[in-house]
């Protein structure tokens, strides 16, 4: 066989692995549950390039156990050491239930999380890291004023994170998606 052929059988193998991967995500975007999540906006730390919100999630938690122990290298004011809450276990897995996505303890889980009190309700976040990419010339939709939260809606696959499809601004109780394009 000559090189050339060799060449383009090659090329259209590649062509065929990327396009059979794109058809999978249509096919799950189409056949997999969506649902809205409560994100928390981190800095992002990946080595890629573009622009991008890098998203934790923010879930009800079930299965944790909370208990407040002395911080061995925080101090307030005083130089007491500052009550520091430690949930067991610290990582979960994330399962949807009633249309919406839970974080289940588990300490052999895929994702690591750290806890915080929403009033009398424990929040977790789950440190997923999903990328969001947004064009250059949209203003950071994460930089919201106080009263309105950033929420994503996702395709839920059967392994590995949310997959998020479009971002939405809740205020008042009321979910709006946000214009991205």
């Amino acid at each position: 066989m000559k090189p050339l052929y060799r060449g383009v059988l090659l090329a259209l193998l590649h062509i065929l692995i990327v396009c059979s991967l794109g058809a999978k995500l249509l096919y799950d975007r189409g056949h997999r549950p969506r649902v809205w999540i409560k994100v928390a906006p981190v800095d992002p730390d990946l080595p890629i390039r573009g622009r991008y919100l890098a998203l934790n999630l923010e879930l009800p938690g079930e299965g944790f156990s909370v208990r407040s122990q002395p911080s061995s290298w925080q101090k307030d004011k005083d130089g007491k050491p500052v009550m520091e809450e430690i949930t067991t276990p610290s990582n979960c897995n994330l399962v949807l239930k009633n249309q919406q996505l839970v974080a289940v303890a588990d300490e052999h889980g895929e994702y690591w999380i750290r806890t915080r009190h929403n009033g009398d309700t424990l929040v977790v976040i789950v440190s997923t890291q999903t990328a969001f990419f947004i064009p250059e010339h949209l203003h950071d939709p994460s930089r919201r004023p106080a009263g309105e939260e950033l929420w994503i809606e996702a395709t839920i696959p059967r392994k590995g994170p949310p997959r998020p499809i479009r971002l939405g601004v809740k205020k008042d109780g009321i979910l709006t998606p946000l214009a991205t394009n």
